[in-house]
């Protein structure tokens, strides 16, 4: 039976080609051809360029030839098929984002800062992955783009708003990609589509443009193996000046240690966060599971809540007032093809008084303080990643929009978009209709590489199990 290449993790792959197993041109229309067939029932993809990651794929495969013969230098990512989030900008291609409002007939010249060094590392770039309009919502539907589905079941959503990445990657179509995540972007299409997931640190990987949503916005990827992300983390948290929020650059190789294991490590285990009510029982009960794994492993765990209120409100008032502001850029003429959802955001939004605003910031801050004294006593917090199962995928407005049905199922990922700590989502197992579910872990600010470990100990007991599509 020959190898399927579309199911392999990148550092697989990286090791193939090195041994000259296979190439990245072999790779690269293995991924192509299996897109041609699955894009057109998952909806992955807003743009796939064959032509340019052939080229792109020819010219890592000339590169590897030379470090075999002579030792010549390749890239981190080397060959490997990579997905961009469509709100992100890529030089050559459109950057719609998911949106009706943007004319895709302009120069586009720029590379964002993750672009930017995926191309430097010799990422094969594929093409773009959908995303709903500005990413304003935690599924995949635009009236743009339409439905994007779950690989896992097509009636479901692959959650959002990097619908379209998670998707992708768990389909075969490209090992890793990158998305973004403002309340919960990367970690809940990752728990949906049983996926690795990262949110780092704010700031950890730079951005340009930075998010009309603010500082909630994080940049991260998604990925079919821990080992993954951290060779992608090495290469997207490089630094780029035009991003006056980034950190100092950590110089930290994060595959390193990655397989340190989790003994002696405090972990903090909330299964409700101390007010998430609406858990669904096959979760919960996969969640306390994982979590005994980490201990098995060596962690010390102890059932306790941050002692934190519901911080919905904070969320969806700074996200209404970021909509609020770019709808304000918006012609009437483009406001008239917005996705309904984007504008009952934007509507809630023009509600908010300064007095508001100033309010909400005081009580983020207040929220942050306190997460950052109780991280004092323990080194990561193990939730679930999402409060529910994957649902129906639907069209863009198929109901009212409120800062409930926004967010209201997903609880455990918001909070620590306000107080900008690392996160990923790992799988924890299936339900009994077969959709994926996730175990969040969420580490201290600046925690980056103790979050992948962490991670890594628990795929390592408890592999990551694939889709059939």
């Amino acid at each position: 039976m020959s190898l399927d290449l579309t199911q392999l993790p990148a550092h697989t792959l990286l090791d193939m080609y090195a041994r000259g197993e296979t190439s990245p041109v072999e790779v690269t229309q293995a991924v192509l051809a299996r897109t041609d067939r699955v894009n057109p029932l998952i909806n992955a993809f807003c743009l796939v360029d064959s032509e340019a990651a052939l080229a792109s794929a020819a010219q890592s495969e000339a590169r590897w030839h030379a470090h075999r013969q002579s030792g010549a230098p390749v890239g981190t990512l080397e060959g490997v098929p990579t997905t961009i989030k469509d709100l992100i900008l890529t030089r050559g291609w459109p950057t719609l984002r998911g949106s009706r409002t943007i004319d895709p007939h302009q120069a586009w010249e720029v590379d964002a800062p993750v672009t930017a060094r995926l191309r430097e590392a010799g990422a094969v770039l594929l093409g773009k992955t959908t995303t709903p309009e500005f990413g304003c919502k935690g599924e995949t539907n635009s009236p743009a783009t339409g439905i994007t589905r779950n690989p896992w079941n097509l009636n479901k959503t692959p959650g959002g708003s990097s619908g379209g990445t998670a998707a992708a990657v768990a389909a075969g179509l490209g090992p890793i990609g990158v998305g973004t995540d403002g309340a919960g972007s990367v970690r809940i299409p990752a728990a949906f589509c049983g996926n690795f997931g990262l949110k780092p640190s704010f700031g950890r990987v730079p951005a340009y443009p930075l998010s009309p949503f603010g500082s909630v916005a994080h940049l991260g990827p998604h990925t079919m193996s821990v080992q993954d992300a951290a060779l992608m983390m090495n290469v997207i948290k490089r630094p780029d000046a035009r991003d006056w929020t980034s950190l100092a650059y950590d110089p930290v190789d994060y595959t390193q240690g990655l397989n340190e294991g989790v003994r002696g490590l405090r972990i903090a285990y909330s299964p409700t966060l101390g007010f998430a009510n609406n858990v669904h029982p096959e979760i919960a009960q996969a969640v306390q599971a994982a979590v005994r794994v980490l201990e098995g492993l060596g962690a010390h765990v102890e059932q306790i809540d941050p002692g934190i209120e519901d911080p919905l409100e904070i969320t969806t008032g700074l996200w209404f007032l970021g909509a609020w502001t770019l709808w304000n850029t918006l012609s009437p003429e483009q406001q008239s093809v917005a996705d309904p959802d984007f504008r009952a955001e934007a509507e809630m939004g023009s509600r908010l008084s300064a007095l508001d605003v100033q309010h909400l910031n005081q009580r983020r801050g207040q929220l942050g303080t306190h997460m950052r004294q109780f991280m004092q006593n323990f080194d990561l917090i193990a939730t679930p990643a999402v409060a529910v199962p994957a649902f129906d995928a639907l069209p863009a407005g198929h109901s009212p929009l409120s800062p409930e049905s926004m967010l209201g199922w997903t609880p455990f990922s918001y909070p620590f978009n306000l107080t900008q700590q690392p996160a990923s989502t790992i799988p924890c197992g299936l339900t009994r209709d077969g959709l994926p579910m996730g175990l969040q872990l969420v580490g201290p600010m600046f925690g980056d590489a103790l979050v992948l470990r962490a991670s890594k100990a628990y795929e390592n007991a408890c592999p990551i199990a694939r889709p059939i599509i």
